[in-house]
């Protein structure tokens, strides 16, 4: 007996190889649904013109997947199985399974060939009509090969044209711009931005006093940032700048007092603040005024620079925070104060750059035995506060960016004239910035809103050789753009904006140039729901629903429904005003039997309390002259006359 069911039992797993073997081997495994990052990076893109021209109109993620070998054998052999004449096919069969077949074409020729009719059955929509060419380039015998595929062309267009030699001309610097992402969570405008040299964190610092911390090897698809600081109570961030090594960040409030924090946004340290009552700038340790800008030294990773509106530049030590390196101290037509409203290292943090408030600009070479008289000192480079510096890598080049709504190129080696100078530039912000480009063949700069104007905030590019103008890309219908920057490494562009109520980071990308990070935030996959994940539920409205799965109806027509009703609308009867038992004593005579019965009965005796007083003596005045009692009859005959006054009370006087 054994014997027999072990030869079942082997018969059986024969056959179940037998059967398993036509199938492919991945048969009945669940896969997971992997969304291509084409698709992901599709939902980033951003809208312009030139892509919506170069869309191909085949789209190729609802096409099928293509099957393997084995399937296409299993297929195969399935299909000359249950047909075994290849030549004839499976819809010539009487049964019919699935939806009827549309009706064919019939034409004048082939009414009689029923035979042919089979493979002349009309699918979808009618063919369009072939292109009108002239006789002479179009072939009878290549109609087939010319036939149009697709909705027809539309007819050429100039200023699509027009438009697409502009684009092309921008791309030739291959500038990242074709996808977008923003990173959230400010209250108000962001005035700066600093990205660590690896490209993997962000800072961003507002209006909104606070500073936001962005990693982007740890953040999801919700571009949400892991620490949020405020540095100084009440005080706008104005600049933040990160360390050679990225170990430490400089950050700059409104404050006089700038501090040092790490990586991971734990304060090192705060710099010491002046004596605001010692008017010798060089005799103070520290500013006496709101800071307006700071960097880092590009190459030493103990010093730092600072600007202030006191008027004064100062290099310190992190080492130190009770006292400054170096004072510096701007060249000045007039005597007095005036702020310096920003600053720069050059890129080997051998020379320093200052726009002051006047509009001049001033540059100090760091040598031995230097001072505060300025090296190279341009008077009027602006007719308003400089906003913004920038050096060139090769140490020939200047930008400034100031609050007159232009943007000027400096030659260092002849610093009398402007090499150009940009107009048509709004800037209302005080941190507006200008960036290069990681080749330097470019640089950027962003323009605030105007009240009159129609167009939002822009980021626009320029080339350094001819310079011109090479693109304008719209960041915000609504935010000003302040700070922008062009990271090398990532080849991504990010632009600040902001109004009073909101502000923004957006980070510009491509992803076949860029690298890691915005990439990596859109193609990683959300985090798993958990357990204590709470989701609200959509609120289903059927107002034709039963009455047993009818939802309440709201608190309008509830009080609508209360006011029709008589007995819920009764006005209740208002409350006995003075003394009383149980609220209202005496009032109903039906309802309230037992307190008029002991009112009546003269159990309830504290009426008095009710009544006026003059009147309440007045009634036993009688009773008291015809039957005295006690004391009253031992004075009757010397008791002078009762006269009583008369009363003086309106209400009797009426």
């Amino acid at each position: 007996m054994k014997e027999k069911n072990k030869t079942i039992i082997e018969d059986e797993a024969e056959i179940y190889e037998g059967v398993r073997a036509q199938f492919p081997f991945t048969f009945g495994k669940q896969s997971k649904s992997q969304t291509p990052l084409e698709l992901l990076h599709n939902s980033t893109r951003r809208p312009t013109t030139a892509s919506a021209s170069a869309a191909n109109p085949e789209n190729k993620s609802n096409s099928f997947p293509s099957l393997s070998s084995s399937s296409k054998s299993w297929i195969d052999s399935v299909r000359t199985s249950k047909n075994p004449n290849p030549n004839s096919s499976i819809s010539s069969s009487n049964v019919i399974i699935g939806p009827p077949r549309p009706p064919r074409a019939i034409s004048d020729d082939d009414d009689d060939d029923d035979d042919d009719d089979e493979g002349e059955v009309m699918v979808g929509p009618p063919p369009p009509p072939p292109p009108s060419t002239s006789s002479a380039a179009v072939d009878d015998d290549n109609d087939d090969d010319g036939a149009m595929i697709g909705p027809p062309r539309p007819p050429p267009n100039q200023d699509s044209d027009e438009e697409e030699d502009e684009v092309e001309e921008a791309n030739q610097f291959r500038i990242p711009i074709s996808n977008e992402i923003v990173l959230k969570g400010h209250t108000k405008i962001i005035s700066t931005i600093a990205v660590d040299h690896t490209g993997s964190r962000v800072l961003s610092g507002s209006y909104d006093y606070t500073v936001r911390m962005y990693d982007f090897q740890g953040m999801s698809s919700r571009l949400q940032s892991f620490r949020q600081i405020e540095p100084s109570e009440g005080h706008q961030v104005r600049s933040l700048s990160w360390s050679p090594t990225a170990d430490r960040f400089l950050c700059v409030t409104g404050s006089a007092q700038a501090k040092i924090y790490d990586r991971d946004g734990l304060t090192l340290g705060e710099f010491v603040k002046g004596d605001m009552y010692i008017r010798d700038l060089k005799n103070t340790k520290g500013h006496i005024s709101g800071l307006t800008c700071g960097e880092w030294h590009p190459r030493t990773k103990e010093t730092v620079l600072t600007s202030s509106e006191d008027g004064s530049l100062r290099i310190w030590d992190v080492n130190d925070f009770k006292s400054q390196k170096q004072v510096i101290k701007p060249k000045l037509a007039r005597p007095g104060r005036i702020p310096v409203t920003t600053c720069a290292w050059d890129r080997d943090g051998k020379c320093i750059a200052g726009g002051i408030g006047d509009g001049s600009i001033q540059i100090w070479n760091l040598k031995p035995g230097w001072g505060s008289r300025p090296d190279v000192q341009v008077e009027k480079a602006h007719s308003e506060e400089i906003t913004g510096l920038k050096f060139s890598s090769d140490g020939h080049t200047l930008l400034s960016r100031s609050f007159d709504g232009s943007l000027k190129v400096w030659d260092l080696r002849k610093m009398k004239d402007p090499l150009q100078a940009f107009g048509d530039l709004p800037n209302n912000y005080a941190q507006t910035n200008v960036s290069f480009s990681p080749d330097e063949q470019l640089f950027l700069t962003g323009t605030s809103i105007e009240r009159d104007s129609t167009t939002g905030g822009l980021l626009c590019f320029y080339d350094r050789v001819k310079l011109e103008l090479v693109s304008r890309v719209g960041i915000s219908p609504t935010g000003s753009v302040v700070q922008c920057a062009w990271h090398p490494k990532l080849n991504q562009i990010f632009a600040t904006t902001g109004d009073k109520s909101q502000g923004g980071t957006h980070i510009l990308y491509d992803p076949s140039i860029s690298e890691k990070g915005a990439l990596v935030c859109v193609a990683r996959a959300p985090r798993k729901k958990s357990v204590d994940d709470f989701e609200v539920q959509p609120v289903i409205h059927n107002p034709h629903a039963l009455p047993l799965f009818r939802d309440q109806p709201s608190r309008k027509r509830q009080r609508e429904k209360m006011l029709n009703d008589p007995f819920k609308s009764h006005k209740p009867e208002l409350p006995m005003t003075g003394p009383g038992f149980g609220g209202r004593v005496g009032v109903s005579k039906g309802s309230l039997l037992t307190q008029y019965l002991l009112k009546q009965g003269g159990m309830i005796k504290e009426t008095w309390m009710d009544e006026d007083p003059r009147e309440a003596i007045l009634k036993f005045a009688d009773v008291a002259a015809k039957d005295p009692k006690y004391i009253a009859p031992a004075y009757a005959q010397t008791q002078p006359e009762t006269i009583l006054a008369d009363s003086d009370s309106e209400d009797e006087e009426k």
